[in-house]
């Protein structure tokens, strides 16, 4: 496989889009406002988007509801500057159930079969959603992270389509092409808040861990 095969099957679809003259509509989704600021600006071209928040990953809920909020407001003040109306789903948040999910491979490093859980859980919660409220296309937002393993998600994402035909899989590695380091930028320049780890509790702990040696505890 071609190192750039997701970014290009991405651009190819983009195209088609283009060429197509309408805008079809797209659930997203998306775990934080730094994440999403490079995404959105660039989507919100072709699409009509709408973003699903489904993180129940994310521990404490202290740290939920901060990544939250963030993406709220971001979300708002996009859709002043750039005359959008993109709404935010927001679902239940149930991080004690989750848990119980991804406790069977607690010990395992990061990039390993717990983030593979984590990544499935979220996406198929959000692309049931997508079929059940008939968009055009689901993707999620976390390929623009260097931490995420792009190719599991789109791995994932199309086993999904697969599942949920009505929805087209919007194949993607936003991080290419200059794409991490604009989100990168976008982060810095718009003061948004940048989170320390990942989000489930066992990444927590780990972060936990590594401020710690750094302190000499």
């Amino acid at each position: 496989m071609k190192k750039d095969y997701y970014y290009q099957l991405g651009i190819e679809t983009l195209n088609e889009i283009k060429k197509s003259g309408k805008k079809p509509t797209l659930l997203l989704h998306s775990c934080c406002a730094p994440c999403n600021c490079y995404p959105m600006l660039v989507l919100s071209e072709y699409f009509e988007m709408t973003l699903y928040f489904n993180n129940n990953n994310i521990y404490p809920r202290e740290e939920y509801l901060i990544r939250l909020n963030e993406l709220i407001n971001y979300t708002n003040d996009f859709n002043k500057q750039h005359q959008t109306n993109i709404d935010i789903i927001v679902t239940e948040y149930d991080n004690e159930t989750y848990n119980k999910h991804l406790e069977p491979y607690k010990d395992e490093p990061e990039l390993a079969n717990r983030c593979w859980l984590c990544y499935r859980l979220r996406m198929e919660e959000a692309y049931q959603y997508a079929s059940l409220h008939n968009f055009d296309y689901f993707t999620t937002v976390m390929t623009i992270s260097r931490q995420k393993n792009s190719i599991k998600l789109n791995e994932i994402g199309m086993e999904l389509a697969l599942r949920y035909p009505n929805v087209k899989y919007f194949v993607s590695d936003l991080k290419k092409h200059g794409g991490s380091d604009m989100s990168s930028q976008l982060t810095k320049e718009l003061d948004l808040y940048r989170q320390q780890y990942c989000g489930c509790i066992y990444s927590y702990q780990g972060y936990q861990m590594k401020l710690a040696r750094k302190q000499g505890k």
